[in-house]
């Protein structure tokens, strides 16, 4: 597969010599990863990291099987095994939460980045997913090639073509039986609605992609736009200046003002439908927006901080 080869090579996201840890699950994306890893960056280069969740009867196997795989390429492994506790919510969520977490432990003793075996299929299922699951723009612009250090250099590869590859360097991977069942979101996703938007249209995939690829260049014309409008409303921004900005910039405004508070954490939830609320908000009011946020308006300016205690969204005495 040197097309494949030569494809990733020419994304940039893996360099010959830089450090990358390969998020590694044993299955076949993240196994012709650690491949295209090695054969790029050079296995000295490369580590590994599995987690072994220890909640599928499977989960022994999948560990060995990444272990001999590593074994075969060259490549440092690290696992991680942590157990869910009591109360954990919403069990993909946790998992999510704790592969991220350890890579970025690693990344910070190690140097480098993380890569991420999300291809093109990954991202359809990800920008159809939130659209019906989030309102807002950010559900149309799916997962970013680079987000911090973490990078996904797969993202114009589908599934097809990286078990291609691996049947092709006789590379085996794990199949995860849970991805065949409707019991997550993202398996009905796969087995049902993909199914059926390519019975309305076989190039439906690759329509979402291109989309996808219009809508991040504009996004690019958007932030600088919502850029030039922030420096003009100061800092912390007033208030009323927000106000006297067009909707749709009021709304992204806000958005970005709130992602910036939630750093270095995950971006803030959606609120660009509480934008009138928020600037609705009498001095010293204050309303929480979700994701552990709170906006507040104090000298006649905007602040998002962390919710703590009741908020007041008409303090005593405010002019309605």
């Amino acid at each position: 597969m040197t097309d494949l080869l030569e494809r990733v090579r020419a994304g940039g996201l893996l360099e010959p010599g830089r450090p990358v840890l390969v998020m590694l699950s044993g299955g076949r994306d993240s196994v012709c990863l650690l491949d295209l890893a090695v054969r790029i960056a050079g296995a000295p280069h490369v580590g590994a990291l599995h987690c072994n969740y220890g909640l599928r009867a499977e989960a022994a196997g999948d560990e060995e099987h990444c272990a001999a795989q590593c074994e075969r390429l060259g490549v440092d492994l690290q696992v991680h095994r942590p157990r869910r506790p009591d109360g954990a919510g919403n069990l993909q969520a946790w998992a999510r939460d704790q592969r991220y977490a350890a890579a970025a432990q690693v990344v910070l003793r190690r140097g480098g980045v993380a890569a991420t075996g999300h291809t093109a299929t990954d991202q359809v299922e990800t920008v159809l997913y939130r659209l019906a699951a989030s309102p807002g723009r950010r559900a149309l612009l799916g997962m970013a090639p680079r987000e911090g250090h973490v990078i996904r250099p797969l993202l114009g590869v589908s599934r097809a073509e990286t078990a291609a590859h691996c049947e092709t360097r006789g590379l085996a991977w794990r199949e995860d039986a849970s991805n065949a069942g409707l019991e997550f979101a993202r398996g009905r996703m796969r087995h049902e609605l993909l199914p059926a938007l390519r019975e309305i249209h076989p190039a439906a995939e690759a329509n979402v992609l291109r989309t996808l690829e219009l809508l991040r260049d504009e996004a690019a014309v958007l932030d600088a736009a919502i850029d030039e409008a922030l420096a003009a409303a100061g800092d912390p921004p007033a208030r009323d200046a927000l106000r006297a900005l067009p909707a749709a910039l009021r709304r992204l405004a806000l958005q970005r003002l709130a992602d910036r508070a939630a750093e270095p954490g995950p971006p803030a939830p959606a609120i660009g439908h509480r934008t009138g609320e928020v600037l609705a908000l009498q001095e010293g009011g204050a309303l929480d927006v979700g994701g552990g946020l709170r906006a507040e308006i104090r000298g006649g300016a905007l602040h998002f901080g962390a919710s703590r205690g009741p908020a007041a969204p008409h303090p005593r005495g405010a002019p309605s």
